[in-house]
């Protein structure tokens, strides 16, 4: 079992391990943890009542985040004709069809978030499934990222929208911010989180959904959050 150094066990002597802090005191002490020399990010990691086992108990979705992630997303767009510029008008770095599909079966993969037409999504689902998917890139109409307004889908990633879901321990984790936010900016943000996750309570989740949630940086201790 791999040791924390010195910096690290000094953090976490700053948190009471079994206290549950309310969301303000939660936000200001993550951000006081971080104190790498860069701007860590802050995540939030909620443990859900949900048998991850069962499909029809998955949770999955996105959210726009009122204050962003903080880093820019390069956004690439799977497109043609007309769709190309108004994706590139609405601010993605790469659009454009066959070429680009080309140029990711290739090897190249300069960007954070792929969107598509409902159009491309045979050729890129047949040509880059196996590129894109294990990476959690492939379009998806349930994340929002297939459409015909791809304009509307590129400005909502550029935004900071982002994706969640829960992965096979019934765990979601996701980026609320950064270190250099604001606690009342991280707070605003994770209450956007919780609401998504329990809009997307599944029907048959039983007893109590969210059981706890912990934030933390990207070099700190966790702290838990009151629920």
């Amino acid at each position: 079992m791999p040791k924390h150094g010195k910096r690290y066990r000094g953090l976490r002597g700053q948190v009471e391990r079994q206290k549950l802090y309310p969301v303000d005191d939660a936000t200001a002490l993550v951000r006081q943890l971080a104190t790498a020399k860069f701007d860590e990010t802050i995540e939030a990691h909620f443990r859900l009542g949900i048998d991850p086992k069962k499909s029809d108990q998955n949770v999955r979705g996105t959210v726009a985040l009122p204050h962003g992630t903080g880093r820019t997303v390069r956004v690439l767009a799977f497109t043609q004709g007309d769709k190309v510029a108004e994706a590139e008008a609405a601010g993605a770095d790469f659009a454009g069809g066959q070429e680009l599909i080309e140029q990711v079966a290739g090897g190249w993969f300069e960007f954070d978030a792929v969107v598509a037409t409902p159009d491309m999504m045979a050729a890129v689902g047949s040509k880059l499934g196996r590129v894109l998917g294990p990476r959690g890139l492939l379009p998806n109409p349930k994340s929002g990222t297939v459409g015909i307004d791809i304009a509307s889908i590129v400005r909502a990633l550029k935004a900071g929208q982002i994706e969640f879901r829960s992965d096979k321990t019934g765990v979601v984790h996701a980026p609320i911010g950064k270190a250099s936010f604001t606690p009342e900016a991280l707070a605003e943000n994770l209450g956007a989180l919780r609401q998504a996750l329990e809009a997307a309570k599944p029907d048959a989740a039983k007893g109590t959904y969210l059981r706890t949630v912990h934030l933390s940086s990207t070099m700190g201790p966790s702290v838990r959050v009151t629920v």
